[in-house]
């Protein structure tokens, strides 16, 4: 990745301009793909999917000059599957989100570059530099809001607006992350102002402003958000390796982040916009607006080949490996629990491909869109050959300078803090990984020994060091994925006075309990809703990526562009009562402290109290082995965690059980409307 390719083949270069109707200029019929040999190459690549990753179900559906030429489905479970069965397509859903916003655009009614408080003007936060936020930084991430922040937002089989009621309140008890517009960094919370925005704006819901814009035009007849009725349409069943039986649905309440769902071939009719095919929709001008190369205008690492580079609602403006052939790609991808998404648009083609997928993750989807379309344009004759996959080569030792030995010390990313070691005969490892280990080669970068990863540490010209990761990444069988980033920032030492360093040294070790998610939250069942305080092999003054300010507070003030540095948090810690709370963003967390021991008695009464936060107990050894038997209010659910707490034993949303034999050490959730009551039985 180092040196940029720029191979164009001959076939590229012959091509003559595409009118919008799909048809060349010259009057020549362009070359169409034989869905029959295609078609066979696409089963047999989304069955590769479903046999090499924890994929149950691929929809996939691939448009050439306004035709659907190939598409199918299938899957590992007995449930039948058509070309209608709706998938969840996550953040892909933010392409309709900034679609939307170019809409209202082309009609005069938003300028990019005009402040949100324009037109949201009730719009406010705590730090003043929201003031200078525009429509253009919400849609290529550079807004500076810390990201996914708020409580509620994805539900099962619930489609409550609460998290998209409450959004602008939520972002009114925040801080920016960063100037805005000094570099994209993914942002969850900028689509769903974005929501708010085009709402405002064109007076309806942004439900009923896709449908008439986008959905009713193109006869996208199985698209849908949380806000529509989903009567006579069959949902993909939505499964985890280990975990016996279906989950139910779950529903992204701020739609324009993640919450629609579609189907491969409706999302292939969507695509036509950006191809120049619906004119009547989007014009010219606002299409090559959102493919600009937006990424650049702030921080970012150089461009080396990638599938993270933003324009506005699309991850990449210049997808790998198309930028080889002297193809333009756009796509997008998305990710929830267990549904993921990728589109893929090679707008001067006239060509996309969609993969949606129950299972799996939008990557690998990525790679079997890509797939589909390389294959296709080998068979139209539109290049000439599939490239060889790339990597860096075996490491070749080199003299290691002092100063690159130098960068060694404690980096972190939104998720993580974890140690760089550099010895002195050039060897990297990272305390995450620490099984992999990185040789310093001659340009300055350390490779793995596969020759598959390189990293090189940047100063950037805001001051601050990253660990700049470039990867490539293959599934034999599918097209080789790149990633090219900045996955850590370095951190600086920061001596905290004695007052506040014993203030959290007190919390060592400490949970804290979720409280103010709803019963039906997704939260409750993927991972224990809780989070232990961890400072003792991290750099001193820091909790994770946040740096401690005061015996309560810290900040995460990492300021990494792309995905690294997503979902940045502040922390506050208060008493209320005498009850310590944690609040982290707009999610809510009471401490073990006043986490009290069910009662192991025969019978019991837990009820959730005005304020509806929901209640913890642990598991005393007393009532380890017992069966619980709870009856459940009609608004409420239970969840029980063993002491790991890797997935609950039993969550009542998902398993429809009330029954459960408690676990040693383990902890017991109860979720639900204030007053809500549950009669607990033990035996």
């Amino acid at each position: 990745m180092n040196v940029k390719r720029s191979w164009v083949l001959s076939a590229t270069l012959a091509l003559t301009m595409i009118t919008s109707t799909g048809a060349m200029a010259s009057g020549v019929a362009p070359a169409v793909v034989d869905s029959q040999s295609l078609g066979k190459t696409a089963v047999k690549k989304a069955k590769l999917l479903l046999d090499s990753t924890e994929t149950f179900s691929v929809q996939y559906a691939l448009i050439d000059n306004g035709k659907i030429s190939v598409s199918g489905q299938i899957g590992k479970n007995d449930e039948p599957l058509t070309k209608d069965t709706l998938y969840g397509i996550a953040s892909v859903s933010k392409v309709f989100g900034a679609t939307a916003v170019m809409k209202l655009v082309d009609e005069g009614k938003i300028d990019l570059d005009t402040p949100v408080i324009q037109y949201i003007t009730d719009f406010k936060m705590k730090d003043e530099r929201y003031k200078y936020i525009t429509p253009r930084m919400l849609l290529n991430h550079s807004s500076g809001l810390r990201g996914t922040g708020s409580a509620n937002e994805t539900l099962f089989e619930d489609n409550d607006t609460y998290a998209h009621d409450t959004f602008l309140q939520t972002l009114s008890e925040q801080t920016l992350k960063a100037e805005p517009g000094a570099f994209s960094v993914y942002s969850n919370s900028s689509f769903t102002l974005a929501e708010i925005l085009v709402e405002r704006v064109s007076g309806m819901s942004f439900t009923a402003f896709i449908h008439q814009s986008f959905t009713e035009p193109l006869q996208m007849n199985h698209t849908k958000t949380p806000q529509d009725d989903f009567k006579g349409n069959k949902l993909a069943g939505l499964y985890l390796p280990d975990y016996p039986g279906q989950i139910p649905n779950s529903f992204v309440n701020v739609i324009a982040s993640g919450g629609i769902y579609s189907t491969a071939v409706d999302m292939a009719r969507f695509s036509q916009i950006f191809m120049g095919q619906a004119s009547h929709i989007l014009s010219d001008k606002s299409i090559r607006m959102m493919e600009q190369e937006e990424y650049k205008k702030g921080i970012w690492p150089e461009d080396e080949d990638d599938s993270s580079n933003y324009g506005l609602g699309w991850d990449s403006v210049k997808l790998y490996p198309f930028n080889d052939y002297g193809i333009k790609a756009l796509a997008k991808g998305g990710d929830l629990s267990v549904s993921h998404a990728s589109l893929v648009v090679l707008p001067e083609k006239k060509m996309a491909a969609v993969v949606l997928t129950s299972g799996g993750s939008s990557l690998t989807n990525q790679m079997l869109a890509s797939e589909l379309l390389l294959q296709a344009l080998k068979e139209k004759g539109e290049i000439k050959s599939i490239k060889p996959d790339k990597s860096f080569g075996k490491p070749v030792k080199a003299k290691i300078p002092q100063k690159v030995i130098k960068q060694a010390g404690y980096y972190a990313n939104s998720d993580m803090q974890f140690q760089v070691e550099i010895t002195k005969d050039g060897e990297l490892f990272l305390s995450d990984d620490a099984d992999t280990k990185y040789i310093y080669t001659e340009d300055g970068s350390f490779i793995d020994v596969q020759g598959y990863t390189k990293i090189r540490f940047v100063t950037e010209k805001n001051g601050r060091t990253y660990l700049w990761k470039r990867v490539y990444e293959g599934l034999p069988g599918l097209t080789q994925l790149a990633m090219s980033e900045y996955t850590a920032e370095k951190l600086e030492n920061n001596r905290l006075p004695k007052e506040t360093a014993a203030a959290w040294a007190k919390r060592e070790g400490a949970k804290y309990y979720i409280v103010n998610e709803k019963y039906s939250s997704e939260n409750y069942f993927y991972g224990l809703p809780a989070i232990q305080i961890s400072l003792v092999d991290g750099l001193p003054g820091y909790w994770e990526d946040k740096k401690i300010a005061s015996p309560n507070t810290a900040t995460s003030e990492i300021q990494i562009p792309g995905l690294a540095g997503r979902d940045t948090t502040e922390a506050q810690f208060y008493t209320e009562g005498s009850i310590e709370y944690l609040k982290l963003n707009e999610h809510l967390l009471v401490s073990e402290e006043h986490v009290k021991p069910i009662h192991a008695g025969n019978q019991l009464k837990v009820t959730v109290p005005t304020n509806g936060h929901a209640q913890w107990f642990t598991i005393p050894s007393e009532a380890a082995g017992k069966t619980m038997t709870v009856k459940l209010p009609k608004r409420g659910s239970f969840a029980v965690y063993d002491e790991e707490g890797e997935y609950p034993l039993i969550y009542s949303i998902v398993s429809g059980n009330n029954k459960v034999t408690l676990p040693k050490s383990g902890s017991i959730v109860f979720a639900g409307t204030p007053g809500s009551e549950f009669t607990i039985t033990m035996k």
